[in-house]
């Protein structure tokens, strides 16, 4: 029976030793009570860190953690001290960090973080490897694991894994500058679904595959050699009940019964009830922009002195990283901040900043949500930002006001909210004002539609809506109209040609059997292909065809002392035996004089492309332009051929990374049914990778075998993944 595998760097699990004696409680975080119920279905399993290092943790204890853990249906990843200082404070949170938060400064590129990094990866990996089978779905948590899917992937590549990233994914010109960037790209592409919080973070992360990998993407899917993989945004919620109904119980308390902060704030209405209290609520992080928000604030009042003693501003900083350095030179920024503002801008009856430096128990964080009239969120880059959420939640009255920043990605969903940017003092304090002087009314509209989303999409709908896609994406091979060649079609395929009296091969080149190359040129057959093609042209009853959009003068040097048969330039020219080319369509070339030109116009304007110059033919190569800048200039080029060509009897062809215009009577299609007219042909086979071949597989009987390199949509019947695959199933044949 399969079951759902979580992996995250700690586990949600509160384990304490006290004298000897153990103690595991269930947290009670976002991400813990998001994936509760996934946790739960069929016997699912969490691994991660307990917290403890391995130091920390007595050597006689540890049976007693993992009957503990186990009754939690959790299992731990065992960290020393030193893996911990490399892999989490170092790149975790010295290199990743700062980098997908855009703070490039901070970043350290250290070779030892990026080593410790790997290793700790591969404890992840290791502890998954040992407990998961095929069956399982394993979900990978979160920026501190992004090499354990390829990790796992390579050892189990049929497991099912999704990978969720709950940070932002920063643009390809940040993200280019980490030097392990391909590495960490690879790590992530072991994961059939890639989930981010928004688009954006989506679309950075599909620019940086295109540009720094090379693959082929289409709208959300990448297309790696053997496998499709799909990426999606899933914005993450709250467990929206738990907040709206702890701030109904609060509103209720009375007397004794309050919090003692619950009573202070209390009082304080009671005391100045004009006066509007704003909460603001962050870990203490350089990403969060509290600084900033403390100047703008002060901004605020010097420039509407009009609200001193009306206003006060909350905030909270819960501590966090206290051990790297740029967060113990935060925090000295803001107590310094906040020092001199009170000093300057206090009164007898008014201090303008109250700051507490600590971390609150849930129910004083649902008193500051409750008693407070406005939030104000200012991240300078947040991956998402609950705390917005959370406000909104425990408005049971539809009364407060949300400024946020319109860096979070939270922002996305909350359009109801004042969206400031958190670089611009001016408007983040006319957003103040507006807060401040906003009807009721307009608060509780905005508040409702804000509400009604939060409660429809909360943190459990965003966990079941993940796996859903990750199942379906499992099962997505029932898309493609091709099937999948497996040991079971294989042996098919070997029994039919094994008793067929008259063979026909048609074997495409690039991408087919050999690996595509940034230079066309480089891209020459190895000594293993020579090899294999040797034994399959001379076997008896066989006709082999090399059919390529090659020019015949590379194929004359890599082949004809081999004595194929070959046909080249799509269908233009053919060789048998070792015979010179001659031509097998008469075509004309005189409209390439007029295609020249064009072509080197964009050859001129699109840097890193090139004109491959066939005698019937012409190519407009743009594998090595960047892929955006590339497939823009494609597109542009199409419009303009389509409109020169006219009735010329030319076409255009699109192949990959490659545009052809040519002869439109000529395609491997035509030429490749020429040659099975030829003979009683009892066995034909065709392969190739790009929509060139296509025509081959339209135009073939239907007897015929037509296989697809790659899982794309065609006219093949089935597919394999890619050129090492295609070798396996032609040494079947020999």
């Amino acid at each position: 029976m399969s079951r759902t595998i979580i992996i995250s760097n700690r586990l949600p699990v509160q384990l304490k030793i006290n004298n000897g004696n153990l103690s595991a409680e269930p947290s009670v975080g976002g991400l813990a009570t998001g994936l509760k119920s996934v946790h739960r279905e069929g016997n699912g399993l969490w691994i991660g860190w307990t917290g403890l290092t391995e130091e920390d943790t007595p050597k006689a204890m540890e049976g007693e953690i993992d009957q503990a853990l186990a009754e939690l249906n959790c299992a731990k990843v065992v960290l020393n001290a030193e893996e911990i200082d490399g892999f989490y404070f170092g790149f975790s949170n010295r290199t990743v960090w700062p980098l997908f938060h855009y703070f490039l400064e901070y970043s350290e590129f250290e070779l030892d973080f990026w080593e410790a990094y790997k290793r700790v990866n591969q404890k992840y990996a290791d502890a998954i490897l040992e407990v998961a089978t095929d069956d399982d779905i394993i979900w990978v948590h979160d920026y501190q694991l992004m090499l354990v899917p390829q990790m796992v992937k390579e050892k189990r590549p049929n497991a099912t894994i999704g990978f969720f990233l709950h940070i932002p994914f920063p643009s390809f010109e940040i993200f280019r500058t980490m030097p392990w960037r391909e590495e960490v790209l690879d790590g992530l592409l072991g994961a059939d679904l890639l989930g981010f919080h928004t688009y954006d973070y989506e679309r950075h992360f599909l620019s940086s595959v295109r540009r720094l990998k090379g693959l082929e993407v289409s709208f959300n899917e990448i297309y790696l050699e053997n496998r499709v993989i799909k990426v999606d945004s899933f914005p993450m919620g709250i467990d929206y009940k738990k907040f709206h109904n702890a701030a109904k119980d609060s509103a209720t308390l009375s007397g004794t019964d309050r919090t003692d902060l619950q009573i202070k704030l209390d009082e304080h209405k009671k005391a100045a009830p004009n006066t509007k209290l704003i909460i603001s609520i962050d870990r203490l992080d350089y990403s969060k922009g509290i600084a900033a928000r403390i100047k703008a604030f002060e901004y605020f009042l010097i420039k509407n002195p009009e609200y001193k003693e009306k206003v006060r501003l909350i905030i909270l900083a819960v501590p966090s990283r206290s051990n790297v350095p740029q967060y113990q030179l935060l925090k000295k920024e803001i107590d310094e901040l906040i020092g001199r503002i009170n000093g300057e801008l206090s009164t007898v009856n008014w201090t303008p900043i109250w700051y507490f430096y600590r971390s609150l128990p849930f129910e004083n964080l649902i008193d500051l949500y409750t008693k407070c009239d406005i939030a104000w969120l200012t991240p300078l880059r947040d991956g998402m930002n609950l705390v917005a959420k959370e406000f909104v939640a425990c408005r049971t009255d539809q009364s407060g006001v949300l400024i946020l920043s319109e860096m979070a990605g939270s922002a996305y969903e909350m359009n109801e909210a004042l969206l400031i940017n958190p670089n611009n003092f001016e408007e983040q304090a006319a957003a103040l004002k507006e807060a401040i002087n906003m009807p009721l009314e307009e608060q509780k509209n905005r508040n409702k539609l804000l509400q009604q989303r939060l409660e429809r999409y909360n943190v459990e709908f965003w966990a079941n809506e993940f796996m859903t896609a990750l199942k379906d994406q499992q099962n997505d091979e029932n898309v493609y109209v091709s099937q999948k060649v497996n040991d079971t079609i294989l042996n098919e395929f070997s029994s039919a040609y094994k008793a067929a009296n008259k063979r026909l091969l048609f074997l495409d080149y690039d991408g087919t059997l050999a690996g595509f190359h940034k230079d066309p040129q480089k891209a020459s057959p190895d000594e293993e292909l020579y090899e294999l093609l040797d034994q399959l042209h001379n076997q008896e009853n066989t006709e082999l065809f090399l059919i390529s959009g090659r020019d015949k003068e590379t194929f004359t040097k890599w082949f004809l002392p081999k004595k194929y048969n070959m046909i080249v330039e799509h269908g233009v020219w053919i060789s048998r035996n070792g015979e010179p080319f001659k031509l097998l369509e008469q075509v004309k070339g005189e409209w390439m004089e007029k295609i020249r030109p064009v072509l080197e116009s964009f050859v001129d304007r699109t840097p890193g492309s090139f004109i491959e110059e066939k005698n019937y033919s012409l190519a407009w190569h743009y594998r090595n332009t960047d892929p955006d800048f590339g497939e823009k200039r494609a597109t542009q080029l199409n419009t303009v051929l389509t409109s020169l060509i006219g009735n010329d009897d030319i076409s255009v062809l699109n192949g990959n990374k490659v545009m052809e215009v040519k002869s439109s009577n000529v395609n491997k299609g035509r030429a490749s049914v020429r040659m099975y007219g030829e003979a009683d042909y009892d066995f034909v086979f065709a392969i190739g990778d790009d929509w060139t071949d296509e025509f081959m597989f339209q135009e073939l009987p239907d007897s015929a075998i037509t296989v697809k390199v790659g899982p794309k949509k065609t006219h093949a019947k089935y597919h394999v993944e890619g050129t090492k695959k295609v070798r396996e199933v032609l040494k079947r044949f020999i």
